[in-house]
């Protein structure tokens, strides 16, 4: 293979927890290197992949637990970048990442290397409460089931430009989050959903702000996240909030990083004023803390 068809592609894993520095390096084919920064990462993580090219690349395509990665344009002509989510429930284990390329004189590349996911050993609560809590009339099932369809269909759209720019922030300011993101709940000996996001306890009226620039891909009255909004990012990436005691923005409306959202409330499904931020990429269910991490300034 010529020098000048030479690829260099650069996986960096980056996740909630503490970062791992070890690199990871791994033969694909002649002139063609594959590394990772860690071949590590936990429910619920995010990584973010580089790719690095001395030459123009057609057709760049990489996947992941059969999840399509989509790649944009990252400062340099010669770097492009795409993130990946490891969802809340993935199965922990090792499973490959494979990247492939077709460069000008026709030929294709394949490069793939190994992602090891732990488990998140989130925490676990039990409680018994009153039925009333937890059971729910046939109303509220029925519209709580087109709610969670609505935004099923939300997250599994995709909008196929990038719309943020620059690093991603958290919505509160001087908030610090509950830290309660995938815990398990059995509620009178019933096991439920685990928590998809994270809590941000405040008090009501505080301001929330976009964590990035988004359009407003709803903005509407829930019947467990009470007034939320789901802002979408582009190329699959998704931030949702909510138990908003007010709404500050339509639907379709485009805004800027640290726009006012809402402010924080009790509504919906809870017991007392905090925010619930949670993320979504290419529908899988990630820690929200895990953006300013990885996609910070």
């Amino acid at each position: 293979m010529r020098a000048a068809a030479r690829l260099l592609v650069s996986l960096c894993l980056l996740a909630v927890a503490p970062r791992v520095v070890a690199a990871a390096e791994f033969a694909c084919a002649e002139g063609v290197e594959l590394r990772l920064s860690s071949p590590e990462s936990v429910q619920g993580g995010l990584l973010l992949v580089e790719v690095h090219s001395a030459q123009p690349l057609r057709q760049l395509k990489a996947a992941w637990v059969g999840q399509p990665l989509r790649f944009w344009q990252a400062g340099t002509a010669d770097t492009q970048r795409a993130l990946v989510g490891v969802d809340l429930e993935q199965e922990a284990g090792v499973f490959p990442l494979t990247v492939s390329a077709a460069l000008d004189d026709g030929q294709r590349l394949v490069c793939s290397a190994l992602v090891s996911v732990a488990e998140g050993k989130f925490a676990l609560e039990e409680l018994h409460v009153a039925r009333r809590f937890v059971e729910l009339s046939r109303k509220d099932r029925e519209r709580a089931e087109r709610e969670t369809q609505r935004l099923l269909e939300i997250f599994g759209s995709v909008t196929p430009e990038r719309l943020w720019a620059g690093g991603f922030r958290l919505p509160l300011e001087g908030v610090e989050a509950s830290g309660n993101f995938g815990r398990r709940r059995v509620l009178n000996d019933e096991p439920r959903s685990p928590h998809t996001g994270e809590d941000f306890p405040a008090p009501a009226g505080t301001p929330v702000h976009a964590a990035q620039r988004g359009r407003v891909a709803l903005a509407d009255n829930l019947f467990f996240a009470g007034n939320a909004v789901v802002l979408d990012h582009g190329l699959g990436l998704y931030t949702f909030y909510g138990h908003l005691e007010s709404l500050a923005v339509k639907e379709g409306e485009l805004v800027e990083a640290g726009a006012l959202l809402g402010r924080v409330g009790a509504t919906g499904r809870v017991t007392g004023a905090h925010l619930h931020w949670a993320a979504r990429l290419n529908q899988t269910r990630v820690n929200p803390l895990a953006l300013p991490e990885v996609l910070g300034d």
